[in-house]
């Protein structure tokens, strides 16, 4: 039987450090800082629940981040 593949590592990084900083800063500092995936959502945005690692999310509000989370 084939093993659970192992999932990649993500970043060792504080989301609650984005909130606050603008869209477009917090997007490049979180690339510069190794997530693979990162999206910008406003208030209200439904999205599904899947944990995606190496993703962070944001929820933007006139140009900042007001919430961030991974997967």
């Amino acid at each position: 039987m084939a093993s659970e593949p192992t999932p990649p590592a993500q970043p060792d990084d504080a989301p609650e450090s984005y909130v606050g900083l603008g869209a477009d800063t917090a997007e490049h500092q979180a690339r510069s800082r190794g997530w693979d995936t990162v999206r910008a959502v406003p208030p209200g945005t439904i999205l599904t629940m899947e944990f995606r690692s190496g993703r962070i999310n944001f929820q933007v509000e006139d140009a900042t981040v007001t919430r961030c989370w991974v997967g």
